[in-house]
């Protein structure tokens, strides 16, 4: 009795016991479910904690040997305040978590970066991880650590959709900051780069998504700063845990090949330096082994086996001065003969992340290529260390080294392509775009050198001296010729843009721009255009709609939009105005609505309201003229394919949700069926008296089979002030008859009778009609061309 009663008390839960429950489920839950830090302290570690006293004496070290003591006393208190923050705190691989900040710190020393720079490795994760505030960190350590702390912490307050959007938004956060100091990305590097060094405790799903996000930008992040070692190590570390299995093969294979090529290697290394001994030529001559990622990158890209990449072979020479460069590429033509083509010249005319080397293949003993790296000192260190050889940070620009300010000026492009993309993920996609692994290098007019990505256009050329240059882009000069926008570049072209204060971007540039800048700028463009549009295309349907009522937009007070946009939801009256001309708010409900709140009437007339929503038609016609077309609205309002309308037919507008307004003709097919379906989002609209450009038409035109009539029938149409823009024709050509049929550009119905009365008038014409795409069986355009003619490019 007494032990059942026991055993029920043991089971009863009291209020409190229930409550410590549910916490300690809920902090399970939160730690099985977090992915905020790769491997920070939620994680359970996998192997047993191993509980070590962690030591900075390797830290400080090396930081005395460029540090004063005052700074290395700052260096110490960033130490001692991160370790008590991270007390308690394990990685997965059991060790003490402040391994990892001390780690991540003593990289940074390697690249020899400022106190501050250290101090914020230390520190880079106290803020995501133990709640502490930038505004404590900047009172401990000044702001400028704290900004550096802030740009490396992840917004993990922050609610997302899915695990993409929240790496996008936290590497959009990272790459602005950078963008104000570059000192953060390198930061962040060395935390990568520790990261994957120590990537073997962590679960393979994530080990492999962590590898193709280091693959896939960091690592090409460091070859765009010109950081060649920790690009070069980033991706051998992430082919090794995304594909350990060929990883493991491949560098079984290189240890094995190792040995055979040793023979050829001392061979050439001991002829190469006789010869430049003999010039009298000082120089450090090394064998250059690719990494294992590069092997496998080539075996992939050039569809090569092992052998054929392996049988190349690469060393690098460093001299003390420029000129003794060009010496040894002299010295080294004359030992070995050289390959064809296969000089370049980068000590001229730089890589587009500073890099600097004259480069030779060579034809060896035994007829092996032999690949010559030739740089001085200076140059080796900076291909090497990028912008981080040696770093002393420093306000102005005019104190950087050439390597730096280039790093500079790409990531102040950042701040571009960010101001104009729409969200956290197109900005993400325009940066990897941006990273460009090689480049093309071109000059403007006054012979200033521009890089590129291979690939880009001319238009991206347009784009990259400045935005407002690209939207005015209506042709190109490359080389003195006049050539498409959509015209790929070489290194060494001479590009001059033409432009024209009427230009404006055409959507159809997404379809061929290469860089994230170019792209950026037109879609920020497209966007802002489309949503003027709409605002003055919703501003003329409402004031045509309070005709009905005998009312104009002027007489509607500030207080009466007020009430109507807190109505609607609108922030302002242009968003009212936008929605309205793109077809998702109705001008009749809101002509009704202002009516009825200028009025003075408290109570809301729904039957009104709802009854307007069902008769656009009849307000939008019975108070007064319709919506006036001039053709030139933009993206708002579009003459309709299927009947291609021009001045002079009779015309009804239809208004598609988020669409803006199509125009049709008033016996289209096409629009009499959607009639029939919806039609209370037609509105009366009419032809401006004087349109403001030309309107495509189609023509369909029988001819007999004839020598030379083609060209007779295009000069009738030319002749008349038309314009061709398209031409198709019967493909069996040996019937006594033949059908043309023409895309043409008038200005009205008027021009038009009078291209077809002088075309008639052609003896070889046997009839000539006007044609409409929705009359036209299917395929009937098949294979038709278009002549001499890029709408896309001018």
């Amino acid at each position: 009795m007494s032990s059942d009663s026991s055993s029920a008390s043991l089971s009863v839960d009291t209020p409190a016991t229930s409550k410590a429950a549910s916490a300690r489920k809920y902090i399970d839950a939160v730690l099985e479910q977090s992915f905020r830090h790769l491997f920070g302290p939620t994680a359970t570690p996998e192997q047993p904690r191993k509980h070590e006293v962690v030591s900075i004496a390797k830290l400080t070290t090396a930081l005395s040997a460029y540090l004063k003591k005052n700074e290395l006393k700052e260096v110490k208190a960033a130490f001692h305040f991160s370790d008590e923050a991270h007390l308690g705190q394990y990685r997965q691989s059991g060790e003490p978590y402040i391994t990892h900040p001390v780690a991540v710190a003593e990289i940074c020393a390697d690249w020899k970066l400022d106190a501050q720079s250290i101090m914020a490795a230390l520190l880079h994760d106290v803020m995501e991880d133990q709640g502490v505030t930038k505004t404590e960190l900047a009172e401990r350590f000044g702001p400028k650590v704290a900004e550096l702390v802030d740009g490396l912490s992840k917004l993990d307050k922050m609610e997302f959709r899915n695990r993409e959007e929240a790496q996008a938004e936290n590497f959009r956060k990272m790459l602005l900051a950078m963008a104000r100091d570059v000192r953060v990305i390198l930061v962040k590097l060395a935390d990568r780069l520790h990261n994957m060094r120590t990537l073997g405790a962590v679960p393979t799903e994530k080990r492999r998504r962590v590898a193709r996000e280091t693959l896939d930008i960091y690592a090409p992040i460091a070859h765009r700063l010109g950081l060649n070692n920790t690009f070069r190590e980033l991706q051998d570390l992430s082919f090794a845990n995304f594909n350990p299995r060929r990883y493991a093969t491949l560098e079984k294979a290189v240890k094995a090949a190792r040995g055979n090529r040793r023979e050829v290697v001392g061979k050439i290394l001991e002829a190469v330096q006789r010869s430049l001994s003999e010039a009298k030529i000082q120089a450090d001559v090394t064998g250059r082994e690719k990494t294992i990622f590069s092997i496998y990158q080539k075996m992939r890209d050039k569809q090569l086996s092992f052998s054929q990449v392996l049988d190349v072979y690469g060393f690098r020479v460093v001299v003390e001065q420029p000129l003794e460069c060009y010496m040894c590429v002299g010295a080294l033509h004359s030992l070995y003969k050289p390959v064809p083509g296969k000089f370049k010249d980068y000590i001229a005319i730089p890589k587009v992340n500073g890099y600097q080397s004259l480069h030779t293949t060579l034809v060896g003993p035994f007829g092996t290529p032999i690949e010559f790296q030739i740089r001085t000192r200076k140059m080796h260190e900076i291909a090497e260390s990028g912008v981080a050889a040696h770093w002393l940070y420093k306000n102005g620009s005019a104190d950087l080294n050439d390597v730096q300010k280039r790093a500079h000026q790409w990531l102040s492009s950042l701040l571009d392509i960010q101001s104009e993309a729409g969200d956290s993920t197109e900005f993400l996609e325009q940066v990897k775009i941006d990273l460009f692994p090689d480049a093309v290098y071109v000059f403007t007019p006054k012979s200033k050198i521009m890089a590129l990505p291979r690939g880009a256009t001319a238009l991206d050329f347009a784009y990259g001296v400045h935005s407002d240059l690209g939207n005015q882009c209506v042709a190109v000069k490359i080389n003195n010729e006049l050539l498409p926008l959509r015209t790929e570049l070489k290194s060494g072209d001479i590009v001059e843009v033409i432009t024209a204060p009427y230009s404006k971007p055409n959507p159809a540039w997404l379809g061929f721009v290469r860089t994230g800048k170019a792209r950026a700028a037109i879609r920020h463009y497209l966007k802002t255009m489309r949503f003027n549009e709409s605002v003055q295309l919703g501003e003329r349907l409402v004031d045509q709609a309070l005709k009905a009522y005998r009312l104009s937009l002027s007489d509607v007070t500030p207080e009466v939009w007020e009430k109507l946009s807190l109505w609607t939801g609108n922030r302002n009256r242009q968003e009212l105005f936008a929605d309205i001309g793109l077809g998702r708010d109705v001008a009749a409900v809101m002509a009704k609505r202002l009516e009825v709140l200028m009025s003075g009437r408290e109570e809301d007339d729904e039957d009104a309201l709802s009854n307007a929503g069902t008769s656009t038609h009849h307000a939008s016609g019975a108070g007064g003229a319709a919506v006036v077309i001039t053709g030139t609205e933009g993206m708002s309002v579009q003459l309709s394919p299927c009947c291609r309308p021009i001045p002079g037919d009779a015309i009804m507008g239809y208004i598609g949700i988020g669409l803006g307004m199509a125009i049709h003709t008033a016996d289209c097919r096409v629009a009499q069926r959607i009639h029939r379906r919806d039609p209370e989002r037609w509105i009366d609209v009419a032809w401006a008296p004087q349109p403001g450009r030309l309107f495509d038409v189609g023509v369909k035109v029988l001819v007999k089979s004839a020598k030379g009539v083609f060209a007779r029938v295009a000069g009738d149409i030319t002749s008349a002030d038309a314009n061709i823009v398209h031409v198709a024709m019967d493909e069996n050509i040996a019937q006594e008859i033949t059908e043309l049929r023409f895309i043409i550009q008038v200005s009205d119905r008027v021009h038009l009778a009078n291209v077809m009365r002088r075309t008639r008038a052609n003896p070889d014409v046997v009839r000539i009609s006007r044609e409409r795409p929705s009359e036209e069986p299917p395929g009937r355009h098949d294979g038709g061309i278009r002549i001499d003619r890029e709408r896309a490019d001018y």
